[in-house]
């Protein structure tokens, strides 16, 4: 796919330049996968293609108006703010993933996080009210996604209990071991950030995982 544009736009899927190669990248999906192509054209008639600079809000924690994304390229992050300012990240989502607010959006509430680009990035979208009708015409999908979300959900409470019960080097092994590759993609105050350790203690940990490295001979 082409290089993402640091200057942010969004296009009718229909009227993207890239749209057949978009349209190959959805069959590699977590949940799209299962669509056939024609479900897959379906689909893309409900969606806009947004290039996305680095550090940019795609949805406010508390917003009513929610839409469901898939990821293309770039990495996104839930966020979560308490009342004090204090702010925590509870999970990142790369290319062939999604990110969404769904089972806030069925239960009539509203946002319980933000979720923001980490990298440039460039996502499908749409409001999330046509998602769900899509979801209801499409059982299977469906099914495979309410699961994916509620897998997700059950992730977030895994890593929030083992902050509580590892130090910072099980921390960092544990989301490397879970997320191959991803920690070179992330600036390393929003790793710190998600492992809730200082970015001189992450600093010192990579330090000594590299350290005690067998060399390749």
């Amino acid at each position: 796919m082409n290089p993402i544009s640091s200057d942010s736009s969004e296009i009718p899927f229909s009227k993207h330049p890239l749209r057949l190669l978009i349209h190959h990248a959805f069959q590699n999906n977590v949940v799209l996968s299962c669509l056939t192509s024609h479900a897959l054209i379906d689909l893309e008639d409900i969606l806009t293609i947004a290039d996305v600079a680095k550090n940019k809000s795609l949805l406010i924690q508390g917003a009513s108006e929610m839409e469901q994304y898939f990821i293309l390229e770039g990495v996104l992050k839930r966020v979560v703010n308490n009342p004090e300012g204090k702010q925590m990240i509870l999970r990142f989502a790369q290319e062939s993933q999604f990110e969404t607010t769904y089972a806030a959006w069925r239960l009539k509430k509203r946002a319980p996080y933000s979720i923001c680009t980490v990298t440039r990035a460039r996502i499908a979208r749409c409001p999330m009210a046509l998602w769900a009708e899509f979801l209801n015409d499409h059982p299977k999908l469906k099914h495979d996604f309410e699961y994916e979300v509620m897998r997700l959900m059950n992730e977030v409470m895994e890593h929030t209990s083992a902050l509580h019960l590892l130090d910072a080097a099980g921390r960092l092994n544990r989301f490397q071991d879970r997320n191959p590759g991803m920690a070179d993609l992330l600036p390393k105050k929003d790793l710190a950030l998600y492992l809730n350790i200082a970015p001189e203690t992450l600093s010192r940990v990579i330090s000594s995982h590299n350290d005690s490295m067998p060399l390749m001979v």
